[in-house]
């Protein structure tokens, strides 16, 4: 898909990945609808951006808030040519020290979340004859070795089999459904977990490395990019 002109709709836009995709996608020509729960950071971010594009404070947990998000999407716009599903949440503790609390939040955030949000889109861009979703999983789904992320990346492995399987069902509705799998990466994820700490070890990749790796998949349809070093996958 050619972003230029197309409508791009960013979950966790306020920082990181999702702040860095915005601002590459409006570079690319794309008008955009942010989202995220902190308002200011998001109005603030438009501002910066400048041109088309319609910030909407949402968690991503509240299916009444997903429906309002892209209702407001399809009011200003008229239609969702993209949805970039990146709003996420860490939990890196080991198993043992894993509480059900922590766990359903971020099961509720990294997967209800990313659900909802596909299944809010998919009528539109069913109606409109096609449309892409990029789902933003993690590498720690390829590092099996890796302690103290089960919780996470047991999240992040249901979103896996959720974008995979949205790929095959949608393909006949021209809707092309892609997964990315981030290395660590320079923002402040590692600063916002649920619980616990995580130092990774490595040299972290720039959010806009993976911000133009998004952008790639939209345009090619590809089922998916691995940023993992090529030696750290299992």
């Amino acid at each position: 898909m050619d972003i230029n002109g197309k409508v791009v709709l960013i979950t966790g836009a306020s920082a990181g990945i999702g702040e860095a995709t915005a601002r590459a996608a409006a570079e690319a020509g794309a008008r955009l609808v942010l989202a995220a729960r902190r308002r200011e950071r998001l109005e603030v971010l438009a501002e910066q951006i400048g041109g088309d594009v319609l910030p909407v404070e949402t968690d991503v947990r509240d299916p009444a808030q997903i429906r309002r998000l892209v209702e407001a999407a399809l009011d200003r716009f008229g239609r969702v040519d993209v949805l970039v599903n990146n709003a996420g949440q860490g939990l890196h503790v080991p198993i043992e020290q894993i509480t059900i609390e922590d766990l359903t939040a971020i099961v509720e955030l990294n997967v209800y979340g990313a659900l909802l949000a596909m299944q809010a889109v998919i009528p539109g861009m069913r109606a409109a004859g096609g449309g892409c979703i990029v789902n933003v999983s993690s590498g720690t789904t390829r590092m099996p070795k890796l302690r103290g992320v089960a919780g996470y990346a047991a999240t992040k492995a249901a979103l896996n089999m959720l974008s995979n399987a949205a790929r095959t069902e949608l393909a006949d509705d021209g809707i092309v459904v892609s997964t990315i799998y981030p290395f660590v990466t320079a923002t402040e994820f590692h600063q916002t977990l649920r619980a616990g700490s995580l130092t990774p070890g490595f040299e972290p990749d720039p959010p806009e490395k993976v911000a133009a790796t998004i952008l790639e998949l939209i345009r090619s349809g590809e089922p998916e990019a691995v940023l993992l070093p090529e030696g750290m996958r299992g």
